[in-house]
């Protein structure tokens, strides 16, 4: 585990409030594990670097940026919050 990502249990408490990941079989692309975006973000909010700064083993920083703002708007992280 490195520094700013998630220990197996704190991800395993968050994981059941996160949105279900898309597969292979429907429209566009598979996601990135979520745990990896996770952990992305989290980077990125503790180290206020840029977006595109992230490092390479979190994924394509505009992938892990979109999926950041796709959660803020289907209310994913307010669900996160407030549980």
């Amino acid at each position: 585990m490195r520094r700013h990502e998630l220990s197996g249990a704190q991800y395993a408490r968050l994981e059941p409030l996160l949105p279900e990941p898309r597969h292979h079989g429907k429209a566009g692309r598979p996601w990135l594990p979520h745990r990896a975006v996770v952990n992305g973000i989290l980077w990125v909010l503790r180290t206020g670097a840029p977006w595109r700064d992230l490092p390479e083993r979190y994924g394509r920083w505009n992938s892990v940026y979109a999926r950041f703002k796709r959660w803020r708007r289907d209310g994913t992280w307010s669900q996160i919050y407030s549980h």
